[in-house]
């Protein structure tokens, strides 16, 4: 038995695209009030061993054979770097000469540690969601420690030296950074990090979408002034 699970493959820039989720539950250093998976019951940064993750490979290789995927995108119920087996999952896929794709929130990609593990990534997905140290404790509800000047840092050191494809993931949320200050401020840490793909989501989950939603018109606005720096 495996606790990996799958979404359905789709097609991106004439790619077939497999996306994974590698661990069992959610295990992450945030507990963001905006998750769509919901409260964060193993708030960890730090890796953690898994039962039947031997049986969970043999089933990754069974899927990228039967789905003739050509990028395993990992996206996980949390931070999939905790994952111990994290390194040994990523050469495994490109063990058959296919792309990797991970997502990560982004604050790990400061320690060396998961820096490495990123490194044998083809691509790698941050995010921000929010530019106030206030309302990144308040809604992103952090391992204590944590700062979101830190967060930023670590994703700009991480790129600096990174080989591959960074994508920088801008989450437009309601009264938390939709206004033109917060637009002004998220320009400035584009340039910082200096990505090399931007993508601009919005909450779509109908639990969030009535009170942190943006209109289509203030969404088109947002991508504009950010796609075009």
């Amino acid at each position: 038995m495996s606790y990996f699970s799958y979404k359905d493959v789709y097609v991106e820039d004439g790619k077939k695209v497999l996306e994974v989720n590698i661990l069992p539950e959610k295990y992450c250093n945030f507990d963001c009030i905006f998750c769509p998976i919901g409260r964060s019951q193993n708030k960890i940064d730090t890796q953690m061993s898994f039962d039947k993750t031997d049986s969970s490979l043999i089933e990754l290789e069974s899927m990228i054979k039967n789905t003739k995927a050509e990028l395993i995108f990992i996206n996980s119920k949390g931070e999939a770097l905790v994952n111990s087996k994290i390194g040994k999952i990523i050469d495994l896929i490109k063990s058959k000469g296919l792309i990797v794709r991970l997502l990560s929130n982004g604050y790990l990609l400061g320690r060396d540690e998961y820096r490495e593990i990123a490194n044998k990534c083809d691509e790698v997905v941050g995010e921000i969601n929010v530019i106030t140290e206030k309302d990144f404790q308040k809604a992103q509800r952090p391992i204590e420690g944590y700062t979101l000047e830190e967060y930023i840092s670590n994703m700009i050191s991480f790129n600096k030296q990174y080989k591959g494809k960074f994508i920088f993931d801008v989450h437009i949320i309601r009264g938390y950074n939709d206004n033109e200050e917060s637009i002004h401020e998220i320009k400035n840490i584009i340039k910082k990090i200096s990505p090399d793909k931007i993508i601009v989501s919005r909450m779509d989950d109908e639990i969030f979408k009535k009170k942190l939603g943006i209109t289509d018109e203030r969404f088109e606005e947002i991508s504009n002034a950010l796609l075009n720096i």
